[in-house]
Protein backbone atom coordinates (compact mmCIF):
# COMPACT_ATOMS: atom_id res chain seq x y z
CA UNK A 1 0.00 0.00 0.00
CA UNK A 2 1.45 3.60 -1.07
CA UNK A 3 1.12 5.81 1.71
CA UNK A 4 1.85 9.61 2.29
CA UNK A 5 5.73 10.83 1.21
CA UNK A 6 8.16 11.56 3.51
CA UNK A 7 11.72 12.36 3.14
CA UNK A 8 15.00 10.74 4.59
CA UNK A 9 18.37 10.03 3.25
CA UNK A 10 18.93 7.18 0.43
CA UNK A 11 22.23 5.21 0.39
CA UNK A 12 22.12 4.69 -3.55
CA UNK A 13 21.23 8.43 -4.11
CA UNK A 14 23.82 9.63 -1.54
CA UNK A 15 21.06 12.40 -0.60
CA UNK A 16 17.83 13.04 1.11
CA UNK A 17 15.01 11.66 -0.65
CA UNK A 18 11.28 11.26 -0.28
CA UNK A 19 10.23 7.72 0.11
CA UNK A 20 6.95 5.94 0.38
CA UNK A 21 6.30 3.11 3.00
CA UNK A 22 4.80 -0.25 1.31
CA UNK A 23 4.29 -3.92 2.10
CA UNK A 24 6.71 -6.39 1.48
CA UNK A 25 6.23 -9.94 1.65
CA UNK A 26 9.42 -11.83 3.55
CA UNK A 27 9.89 -15.45 3.62
CA UNK A 28 11.32 -16.42 7.49
CA UNK A 29 11.73 -19.78 9.40
CA UNK A 30 10.87 -20.40 12.76
CA UNK A 31 11.27 -23.35 14.87
CA UNK A 32 12.27 -25.34 11.43
CA UNK A 33 8.69 -23.96 9.76
CA UNK A 34 8.56 -21.49 6.80
CA UNK A 35 6.68 -18.76 7.18
CA UNK A 36 5.21 -15.39 4.98
CA UNK A 37 4.76 -12.27 7.37
CA UNK A 38 3.88 -9.05 5.37
CA UNK A 39 6.13 -6.13 6.95
CA UNK A 40 6.63 -2.47 6.03
CA UNK A 41 9.19 -0.57 4.06
CA UNK A 42 10.61 2.17 2.90
CA UNK A 43 10.92 2.91 -0.99
CA UNK A 44 12.85 5.68 -2.41
CA UNK A 45 10.70 7.71 -5.10
CA UNK A 46 13.64 8.43 -6.83
CA UNK A 47 15.61 5.04 -7.01
CA UNK A 48 13.14 2.55 -5.83
CA UNK A 49 15.54 1.40 -3.40
CA UNK A 50 14.79 0.55 0.34
CA UNK A 51 15.52 3.57 2.60
CA UNK A 52 16.42 3.04 6.06
CA UNK A 53 14.40 4.68 8.47
CA UNK A 54 14.65 5.38 11.83
CA UNK A 55 11.76 2.96 13.95
CA UNK A 56 11.54 0.95 11.28
CA UNK A 57 12.70 -2.20 12.27
CA UNK A 58 11.24 -1.78 15.47
CA UNK A 59 7.74 -1.87 13.54
CA UNK A 60 8.98 -4.79 11.81
CA UNK A 61 9.76 -7.11 14.69
CA UNK A 62 6.48 -5.97 16.24
CA UNK A 63 4.73 -7.04 12.65
CA UNK A 64 6.31 -10.72 12.55
CA UNK A 65 5.85 -10.99 15.98
CA UNK A 66 1.52 -10.54 15.35
CA UNK A 67 1.47 -12.58 12.54
CA UNK A 68 3.43 -15.13 14.11
CA UNK A 69 1.18 -15.28 16.90
CA UNK A 70 -1.67 -14.93 14.63
CA UNK A 71 -0.51 -18.06 12.96
CA UNK A 72 0.11 -20.28 15.28
CA UNK A 73 -3.34 -19.02 17.13
CA UNK A 74 -0.84 -17.79 20.24
CA UNK A 75 -2.37 -15.18 22.80
CA UNK A 76 -0.93 -11.43 22.16
CA UNK A 77 0.74 -9.44 24.67
CA UNK A 78 -2.91 -7.03 24.62
CA UNK A 79 -4.79 -10.58 25.51
CA UNK A 80 -2.85 -10.77 28.57
CA UNK A 81 -3.45 -7.17 29.25
CA UNK A 82 -6.75 -7.51 28.85
CA UNK A 83 -6.83 -10.25 30.99
CA UNK A 84 -5.06 -8.64 34.23
CA UNK A 85 -7.29 -5.78 33.51
CA UNK A 86 -10.72 -7.54 33.76
CA UNK A 87 -9.71 -9.49 36.37
CA UNK A 88 -7.58 -6.84 38.49
CA UNK A 89 -4.67 -9.48 39.23
CA UNK A 90 -0.95 -8.91 38.88
CA UNK A 91 1.47 -10.42 36.99
CA UNK A 92 3.33 -12.87 39.38
CA UNK A 93 -0.82 -13.57 41.14
CA UNK A 94 -1.86 -14.05 37.32
CA UNK A 95 0.98 -16.32 36.98
CA UNK A 96 0.09 -18.60 39.96
CA UNK A 97 -3.46 -17.95 39.73
CA UNK A 98 -2.87 -20.07 36.10
CA UNK A 99 -0.50 -22.68 37.49
CA UNK A 100 2.64 -21.16 36.02
CA UNK A 101 5.96 -20.10 37.53
CA UNK A 102 5.76 -16.85 39.27
CA UNK A 103 7.54 -14.62 36.88
CA UNK A 104 5.74 -16.19 33.91
CA UNK A 105 3.49 -13.82 32.52
CA UNK A 106 6.10 -11.24 33.21
CA UNK A 107 8.62 -13.00 30.41
CA UNK A 108 5.29 -13.00 28.07
CA UNK A 109 4.65 -9.10 28.54
CA UNK A 110 8.39 -8.23 28.10
CA UNK A 111 7.67 -10.46 24.47
CA UNK A 112 8.90 -14.08 25.25
CA UNK A 113 6.21 -16.60 23.09
CA UNK A 114 4.48 -18.87 24.87
CA UNK A 115 4.37 -22.19 24.31
CA UNK A 116 1.20 -23.32 22.88
CA UNK A 117 -0.13 -25.32 26.29
CA UNK A 118 -0.08 -22.12 28.54
CA UNK A 119 -1.41 -19.93 25.72
CA UNK A 120 -4.19 -22.11 24.81
CA UNK A 121 -4.51 -21.56 29.14
CA UNK A 122 -4.69 -18.02 28.96
CA UNK A 123 -6.78 -17.53 26.00
CA UNK A 124 -9.21 -20.12 27.79
CA UNK A 125 -9.10 -17.68 31.00
CA UNK A 126 -9.84 -14.82 28.98
CA UNK A 127 -13.12 -16.27 27.56
CA UNK A 128 -14.15 -18.43 30.36
CA UNK A 129 -15.05 -16.86 33.92
CA UNK A 130 -16.01 -20.04 35.02
CA UNK A 131 -12.46 -21.43 33.39
CA UNK A 132 -10.85 -19.17 35.55
CA UNK A 133 -12.65 -19.80 38.75
CA UNK A 134 -11.52 -23.69 38.60
CA UNK A 135 -8.06 -22.51 38.41
CA UNK A 136 -8.14 -19.73 41.10
CA UNK A 137 -9.49 -23.11 42.86
CA UNK A 138 -6.62 -25.57 42.16
CA UNK A 139 -4.25 -23.04 42.85
CA UNK A 140 -6.14 -21.49 45.87
CA UNK A 141 -2.93 -22.39 48.12
CA UNK A 142 -0.38 -20.56 45.95
CA UNK A 143 -2.06 -17.08 46.41
CA UNK A 144 -2.91 -14.76 49.15
CA UNK A 145 -6.18 -14.42 50.68
CA UNK A 146 -7.04 -10.85 49.04
CA UNK A 147 -5.64 -11.58 45.52
CA UNK A 148 -7.72 -14.89 45.40
CA UNK A 149 -10.83 -13.00 47.01
CA UNK A 150 -10.95 -10.09 44.76
CA UNK A 151 -9.85 -11.87 41.01
CA UNK A 152 -12.79 -14.88 42.36
CA UNK A 153 -15.26 -11.44 43.29
CA UNK A 154 -14.00 -10.08 39.39
CA UNK A 155 -14.81 -13.64 37.89
CA UNK A 156 -18.31 -13.41 39.62
CA UNK A 157 -18.87 -10.62 37.85
CA UNK A 158 -17.89 -11.22 34.36
CA UNK A 159 -20.25 -13.99 34.77
CA UNK A 160 -22.99 -11.93 35.10
CA UNK A 161 -21.91 -9.83 32.06
CA UNK A 162 -23.21 -13.03 29.88
CA UNK A 163 -26.67 -13.00 31.53
CA UNK A 164 -27.34 -10.57 28.62
CA UNK A 165 -27.56 -11.54 24.95
CA UNK A 166 -24.36 -11.73 22.97
CA UNK A 167 -25.88 -8.59 20.17
CA UNK A 168 -26.50 -6.80 23.78
CA UNK A 169 -23.19 -6.83 24.79
CA UNK A 170 -22.11 -5.64 21.46
CA UNK A 171 -24.48 -3.29 21.25
CA UNK A 172 -23.70 -1.58 24.78
CA UNK A 173 -19.62 -1.95 24.15
CA UNK A 174 -20.61 0.00 20.68
CA UNK A 175 -22.36 2.58 22.47
CA UNK A 176 -19.55 2.84 24.90
CA UNK A 177 -16.77 2.57 22.27
CA UNK A 178 -18.87 5.71 20.83
CA UNK A 179 -19.65 8.37 23.86
CA UNK A 180 -16.74 9.09 26.70
CA UNK A 181 -19.00 8.70 29.41
CA UNK A 182 -22.54 7.20 29.67
CA UNK A 183 -24.19 6.58 33.34
CA UNK A 184 -26.46 3.36 33.78
CA UNK A 185 -29.72 5.90 33.49
CA UNK A 186 -28.25 7.31 30.43
CA UNK A 187 -27.37 3.72 29.17
CA UNK A 188 -31.14 2.32 29.72
CA UNK A 189 -33.07 5.14 27.62
CA UNK A 190 -30.04 4.90 24.64
CA UNK A 191 -30.79 0.95 24.71
CA UNK A 192 -34.85 1.85 24.41
CA UNK A 193 -34.58 4.42 21.64
CA UNK A 194 -31.90 1.91 19.66
CA UNK A 195 -34.03 -0.84 19.93
CA UNK A 196 -37.35 1.60 19.18
CA UNK A 197 -35.48 3.34 15.61
CA UNK A 198 -34.55 -0.18 14.99
CA UNK A 199 -37.75 -1.55 14.96
CA UNK A 200 -39.31 1.02 12.76
CA UNK A 201 -36.53 0.91 10.33
CA UNK A 202 -36.30 -2.57 9.80
CA UNK A 203 -39.31 -4.37 11.58
CA UNK A 204 -37.43 -6.46 13.79
CA UNK A 205 -35.53 -6.24 16.99
CA UNK A 206 -31.77 -5.61 17.33
CA UNK A 207 -31.11 -7.79 20.29
CA UNK A 208 -33.91 -9.94 22.16
CA UNK A 209 -34.12 -8.62 25.37
CA UNK A 210 -37.64 -7.18 26.73
CA UNK A 211 -37.91 -3.34 27.96
CA UNK A 212 -39.99 -2.89 31.40
CA UNK A 213 -41.36 0.34 32.17
CA UNK A 214 -40.24 1.28 35.75
CA UNK A 215 -40.53 4.82 38.11
CA UNK A 216 -37.55 6.50 35.92
CA UNK A 217 -38.93 5.17 32.30
CA UNK A 218 -37.97 1.83 30.09
CA UNK A 219 -35.51 -0.15 31.87
CA UNK A 220 -34.14 -3.57 30.60
CA UNK A 221 -33.74 -5.20 33.57
CA UNK A 222 -30.31 -7.64 32.97
CA UNK A 223 -28.79 -4.72 32.05
CA UNK A 224 -29.79 -2.88 35.08
CA UNK A 225 -27.84 -5.68 37.58
CA UNK A 226 -25.15 -5.36 35.06
CA UNK A 227 -24.31 -1.79 36.13
CA UNK A 228 -26.28 -1.18 39.30
CA UNK A 229 -23.58 -0.52 41.40
CA UNK A 230 -22.10 2.56 39.20
CA UNK A 231 -25.76 4.12 40.51
CA UNK A 232 -25.67 7.64 39.21
CA UNK A 233 -22.08 7.43 38.18
CA UNK A 234 -20.59 7.22 34.78
CA UNK A 235 -20.22 3.45 33.86
CA UNK A 236 -16.18 2.79 33.98
CA UNK A 237 -16.02 -1.08 33.46
CA UNK A 238 -13.15 -3.10 32.38
CA UNK A 239 -15.46 -6.57 32.22
CA UNK A 240 -15.86 -4.71 28.60
CA UNK A 241 -12.60 -5.14 27.65
CA UNK A 242 -13.55 -8.61 26.60
CA UNK A 243 -15.39 -7.40 23.71
CA UNK A 244 -12.39 -4.88 22.41
CA UNK A 245 -12.39 -5.08 18.77
CA UNK A 246 -15.50 -6.98 18.29
CA UNK A 247 -17.12 -4.31 16.60
CA UNK A 248 -17.56 -6.59 13.44
CA UNK A 249 -20.28 -9.02 14.91
CA UNK A 250 -22.71 -6.02 14.42
CA UNK A 251 -23.95 -5.57 11.03
CA UNK A 252 -23.61 -2.29 9.24
CA UNK A 253 -27.34 -1.82 10.14
CA UNK A 254 -26.86 -2.29 13.50
CA UNK A 255 -24.04 0.24 13.22
CA UNK A 256 -25.84 2.81 11.26
CA UNK A 257 -28.96 3.00 14.24
CA UNK A 258 -26.80 3.21 16.82
CA UNK A 259 -24.42 5.60 15.29
CA UNK A 260 -27.71 7.87 14.84
CA UNK A 261 -29.22 6.99 18.46
CA UNK A 262 -25.69 8.31 19.64
CA UNK A 263 -25.41 11.12 17.31
CA UNK A 264 -28.91 12.42 18.36
CA UNK A 265 -29.85 11.02 22.07
CA UNK A 266 -26.49 10.66 23.26
CA UNK A 267 -26.12 14.17 23.25
CA UNK A 268 -28.20 14.67 26.70
CA UNK A 269 -28.02 13.43 30.05
CA UNK A 270 -30.24 10.37 31.60
CA UNK A 271 -32.56 12.66 33.19
CA UNK A 272 -33.66 14.61 30.38
CA UNK A 273 -33.92 11.38 27.96
CA UNK A 274 -36.00 9.95 30.52
CA UNK A 275 -38.03 13.10 30.42
CA UNK A 276 -38.72 12.18 26.84
CA UNK A 277 -39.62 8.48 27.22
CA UNK A 278 -42.38 9.75 29.90
CA UNK A 279 -43.61 11.58 27.32
CA UNK A 280 -44.09 8.63 24.71
CA UNK A 281 -47.50 6.58 24.37
CA UNK A 282 -45.75 3.10 25.05
CA UNK A 283 -44.50 4.08 28.86
CA UNK A 284 -47.49 6.35 29.42
CA UNK A 285 -49.86 2.97 28.81
CA UNK A 286 -48.14 0.79 30.41
CA UNK A 287 -48.04 3.09 33.37
CA UNK A 288 -51.94 3.30 33.75
CA UNK A 289 -52.88 2.92 37.29
CA UNK A 290 -49.97 3.51 38.70
CA UNK A 291 -49.18 6.76 40.97
CA UNK A 292 -46.41 9.14 40.08
CA UNK A 293 -44.21 7.71 42.43
CA UNK A 294 -45.23 3.93 42.57
CA UNK A 295 -42.73 0.80 41.43
CA UNK A 296 -43.82 -1.07 38.21
CA UNK A 297 -42.44 -3.80 36.25
CA UNK A 298 -44.76 -3.72 33.48
CA UNK A 299 -43.64 -4.90 30.24
CA UNK A 300 -43.11 -2.43 27.46
CA UNK A 301 -43.67 -4.67 24.38
CA UNK A 302 -41.62 -5.13 21.38
CA UNK A 303 -44.52 -4.62 18.74
CA UNK A 304 -45.81 -1.87 21.25
CA UNK A 305 -42.30 0.30 20.60
CA UNK A 306 -42.61 -0.81 17.19
CA UNK A 307 -46.01 0.20 16.19
CA UNK A 308 -44.88 3.82 17.99
CA UNK A 309 -41.74 4.29 16.13
CA UNK A 310 -42.94 3.90 12.94
CA UNK A 311 -45.75 6.03 13.35
CA UNK A 312 -42.75 8.64 14.87
CA UNK A 313 -40.63 7.87 11.49
CA UNK A 314 -43.74 8.53 9.50
CA UNK A 315 -44.08 11.74 10.98
CA UNK A 316 -40.09 12.74 11.42
CA UNK A 317 -37.91 10.87 8.79
CA UNK A 318 -35.68 9.01 11.72
CA UNK A 319 -33.36 7.15 9.67
CA UNK A 320 -31.89 10.99 9.51
CA UNK A 321 -30.11 12.51 12.09
CA UNK A 322 -32.20 15.51 11.31
CA UNK A 323 -35.15 13.70 11.72
CA UNK A 324 -34.42 12.52 14.82
CA UNK A 325 -33.09 15.59 16.27
CA UNK A 326 -36.37 17.19 15.21
CA UNK A 327 -38.33 14.68 17.10
CA UNK A 328 -36.21 14.97 20.15
CA UNK A 329 -36.55 19.13 19.99
CA UNK A 330 -40.45 18.44 19.69
CA UNK A 331 -40.78 16.18 22.78
CA UNK A 332 -38.55 18.20 25.05
CA UNK A 333 -40.87 21.37 23.98
CA UNK A 334 -43.93 18.92 25.28
CA UNK A 335 -42.49 17.92 28.36
CA UNK A 336 -41.04 21.63 29.31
Amino acid sequence: MAGKKRRDFCIECRKETEYVLQKKDIEKTIRNKDYTFGITVAICAECGEEVSVPGLIDKNVQEIDEQYRAAEGIVSIDDIEKLMKIYKIGKAPLSLALGFGEVTISRYLEGQIPSKEYSDVVKTALTSPAYMKQKLIENRDKLTDTAYKKTMTAADSIERLFSVSHKMLRVIAYVFKKLEEVTPLMLQKLLYFIQGVYLALYGKPIFVEDCRAWIHGPVYPEVYDLFRDFKYNPIDDARFALLEGTEDALTDDEKKVIDLVVNTFGMYGGKVLEKITHNETPWIEARKGYGESIPSSELLSKDRIMKYYIAVNQEYDIATETGLRAYINDMLAKAS
